[in-house]
């Protein structure tokens, strides 16, 4: 029977073995001597299928032993249990441990992890899912590894420098849309289904991410006044942001479902999700190459400038904290003011989607 074997020692302790590789490493499982050869041959077909099916029972039963309290799943829960409350997206990152590192390396002992299984795991997630995913996945790796070799006297994270799938200058984006390219965005929005043409207006008018804009519930808006709270936001803080007109009649023309708070929703349920999907069929329906979602922020600050708003206003407006000891001293909320800028951009917006000639004719007699 290939792959097992009896084991005798130089003290003559005889034990059967099972030979298996996992991952390109090789394994050995050993039986205990007292069964009979048929009884071990029978538990070493089992062994080995289990490995067909992608187990490795060398780490399964040593992590049975320690109660799988080392295994790569434990660890990253407890670190989102311990640190959930300083993270600003704890749930996010908790799905995407578990729909693309657990499932792979999950069960896994941390200090066996070795720095192939993680450039392995990249691969995959590259070729499947973009090398910007890939780069989400490895930097919370970093910290979830980071973090436990503070608590641990002997780990060292396998991650080291020259990693991510991209270069800083891959990373650093500052595509801006053009008055052509709003314009047909814009447009094609306005005639997609609800509620993915509704947010795509939306980020734009508010200059917001799409993770704030997508998760907005109909409790955090009073008046023309948007909420954002702490716990949803990029730096930690509520934000308040004023919403112009135009905003508050995109928001108008998104149904409300009873008994769901969340503005923008497929199911009634959750918030509106799969954007990767929908901005594939968006990019060939408005014919924009090389933008992202993020882009109509940018853009949208760009044309807060072009409108002359106040560059501290305008960075109020993008939630942005002003720094030095004008942050530490000026508490002034600026509402008004942003309520001024947020017209001001939904002002350019128009102009940019329904320009209107340059050339005005003179009327006769003058």
């Amino acid at each position: 029977m290939p792959s097992f074997g009896l084991l005798v020692t130089a003290a003559g302790h005889k034990s059967y073995v099972v030979q298996y590789r996992h991952r390109k490493t090789s394994r050995r499982y050993t039986i205990k001597g007292v069964l009979t050869l048929d009884d071990a041959r029978k538990e070493a077909r089992a062994i080995l299928g289990r490995v067909a099916r992608g187990g490795d029972p060398v780490v399964e039963r040593r992590m049975a032993a320690e109660g799988n309290r080392n295994a790569l799943r434990a660890i990253c829960e407890n670190y989102l249990d311990r640190e959930g409350d300083k993270l600003r997206t704890t749930a996010k990152r908790r799905a995407t441990l578990e729909r693309l590192v657990y499932p792979v390396l999950g069960s896994v002992p941390i200090d066996t992890i070795r720095r192939r299984d993680i450039s392995e795991l990249l691969d995959t997630i590259e070729d499947e899912r973009g090398a910007a995913m890939a780069d989400q996945v490895l930097a919370l790796l970093r910290r979830i590894f980071n973090w436990h070799a503070t608590r641990d006297d002997t780990y060292a994270s396998p991650i080291v420098r020259g990693m991510a799938r991209r270069t800083s200058e891959e990373r650093e984006r500052d595509r801006v849309l053009t008055d052509d390219e709003v314009r047909k965005v814009w447009t094609t929005a306005e005639k997609y289904p609800v509620p993915w043409g509704q947010v795509i207006r939306f980020l734009l008018l508010t200059a917001t991410r799409r993770t704030e804009a997508a998760a907005m519930t109909w409790s955090e808006i009073e008046d023309d006044l948007w909420v954002i709270p702490a716990a949803r936001y990029k730096t930690g803080a509520e934000v308040t942001l004023p919403l112009s007109a135009a905003a508050q009649e995109v928001l108008k023309s998104v149904p409300r479902i009873a008994g769901c708070d969340y503005a923008f929703t497929t199911d009634g349920r959750r918030p509106i999700s799969g954007f990767s999907t929908f901005k594939l069929k968006f990019d060939i329906a408005c014919g924009v190459k090389d933008w992202r979602l993020h882009d109509l922020r940018r853009t949208a600050r760009s044309l807060l400038s072009r409108a002359c708003v106040n560059p501290d206003t305008a960075e109020r407006c993008m939630g942005h904290k002003i720094g030095g000891v004008r942050g530490v001293y000026d508490r002034f909320g600026y509402v008004d003011q942003m309520r001024h800028a947020f017209e001001a951009l939904a002002a350019q917006i128009e102009r940019i989607v329904n320009p209107q000639p340059s050339i005005v004719p003179l009327r006769a007699g003058r």
